[in-house]
């Protein structure tokens, strides 16, 4: 996978993760040139697109698209499953995710993230244990907060 894409009906960017190094303008551009394509793609039409020297696989859940890239060799309906996964994770995390729940907590969504897929690839299958991760990683931050906490004197 090159890079993920989420974005709202309106076009607005609310998470992305690029695994190819581009320089920002590159990654503006493709955004720029990629977002309305598919937006402007009808619900009843394919989510698969060949885009350049790309393949692009997209689906929406409510009001986000989850879009990815790939090079053109790679498996649609892997890519497909991927994003499913992705979606199931954040919907067992957040209960039923919508879109606040990424704007409001986009760097546990890129944690998720991160805990699934590495340099895009599948690093973890088992939603059971990203789960746990982040599970952990939660109990962690509330502990360090809280010590923090208790050393500041007012």
């Amino acid at each position: 996978m090159q890079f993920m894409l989420l974005f709202s009906r309106q076009g607005k960017l609310r998470l992305q993760k690029w695994y190819v190094p581009l320089s920002d303008q590159e990654k503006k551009k493709i955004t720029r040139e990629l977002v309305p394509t598919v937006l402007a793609r009808k619900p009843k039409m394919c989510s698969f697109l060949e885009w350049g020297d790309l393949m692009i696989v997209y689906k929406r859940y409510a009001s986000l698209y989850f879009c990815c890239a790939f090079e053109d060799q790679d498996n649609e309906f892997i890519t497909l499953e991927i994003i499913h996964h992705y979606v199931e994770l954040l919907d067992k995390y957040f209960g039923s995710v919508c879109e606040l729940d990424i704007i409001f907590n986009f760097e546990k969504a890129y944690f998720i993230l991160d805990e699934f897929l590495l340099g895009g690839e599948v690093q973890e299958t088992s939603k059971k244990n990203v789960l746990k991760a982040i599970e952990q990683a939660d109990l962690l931050q509330e502990k360090t907060e809280s010590i923090v906490l208790s050393n500041i004197s007012f």
